[in-house]
């Protein structure tokens, strides 16, 4: 055989490998549509939103953690930055429509995004890590202080409205596909983003940061790109999360959420794009089962156990370990 039919043979099998995974891809997309789709019926449409919401701040934060390899302790500011200006927003201006709200909420968000990469995007490391706490710190302290915000009782009676004119959001079924639907479009966005040229160069950055710049890349450019969109991602999450239980508050803004944020990408697997999703949708349910149970006040222990269990022995998540058992007994 020469080695023109050997090259061949090879290009043949790739294809018919990606072609076969992307199959794979294709049924469970399905699959987990149809559930979700479906799920409302079964179960408790609030709660369900709320799954959603945890979801789409996990797939904003897996973009710049999972995919770049930056570590941010700061993504709590860009979630309640996007639930307190939509939820003053739609409170103080009757005439503003939910979605305007909603997109405004998620402007505010990306430029906060921008100014937290400006100022930290050189660092790295845990020195990154840190430039993030302290800049979400001092978001968090601004939303203490300020009067707009309610304090510490919160920004309550944030009103729903209707999408477009035309969709009264107040039935907790119609809000529920908006939320899913603009949930869906995220997740694909990042989807392409991953798989696009723009995401290989993440990865490299992500892999291995000097080569990328010695073959000429300028990282902290596509490092700031990167920061900016996730919050973006965080800031429109918050924004839906104010609508849903019309509600924003100071726990959103807190450190410990972007610690939450933290653990529900890692439980699911760093740097899978179903991974954050599952770990949100596992974290949000044992703490509501843990907060109905005699075991409410050891939620947070809990959860650190968790987290320290899936940092010893699953570091790959959930969906990361699925992968590799896959990829060993099949191939």
């Amino acid at each position: 055989m020469s080695q023109t039919d050997i090259q061949s043979d090879i290009q043949k099998t790739i294809m018919q490998q990606q072609k076969a995974e992307d199959r794979r891809k294709l049924i469970l997309n399905g699959v987990l549509l149809v559930l979700l789709l479906s799920a409302p019926f079964v179960m408790y449409p609030v709660f369900l939103m709320k799954i959603l919401c945890f979801a789409l701040f996990a797939v904003a934060f897996n973009l710049l953690f999972g995919f770049t390899g930056l570590l941010s302790f700061g993504h709590a500011a860009f979630l309640a930055t996007g639930g307190y200006t939509t939820g003053y927003l739609l409170s103080n201006f009757s005439g503003l429509t939910t979605e305007m709200g909603i997109i405004a909420g998620t402007l505010v968000a990306t430029a906060l995004g921008l100014g937290f990469a400006l100022l930290s995007i050189r660092r790295q490391g845990i020195y990154f890590a840190m430039v993030t706490l302290a800049l979400a710190q001092l978001v968090f302290f601004f939303f203490v202080q300020s009067p707009f915000t309610g304090g510490e009782d919160g920004m309550h009676g944030v009103p729903r409205g209707e999408l477009f004119g035309l969709i009264d959001l107040e039935n907790n079924l119609n809000m529920y596909y908006f939320v899913l639907a603009v949930f869906l479009g995220c997740y694909l966005l990042v989807q392409r983003i991953v798989s696009s040229p723009y995401g290989q160069v993440l990865k490299a950055i992500k892999q291995n940061e000097p080569r990328a710049v010695s073959l000429g890349y300028k990282v902290d450019r596509y490092k700031i790109l990167a920061f900016v969109i996730s919050a973006a991602l965080a800031g429109l999450a918050g924004s839906m999360k104010s609508v849903v239980f019309q509600l924003a508050s100071l726990n959103d803004a807190h450190w410990h959420m972007s610690g939450e944020v933290i653990l529900m990408t890692l439980v699911g697997g760093m740097g899978t794009l179903l991974g954050p999703v599952i770990g949100a949708t596992l974290v949000v349910n044992i703490e509501y089962q843990l907060s109905q149970s005699l075991l409410r006040d050891w939620v947070d222990p809990i959860l650190g156990g968790i987290f320290v269990l899936t940092v010893l022995a699953f570091r790959s998540g959930i969906v990361g370990e699925i992968q590799k058992f896959v990829r060993k007994n099949m191939g």
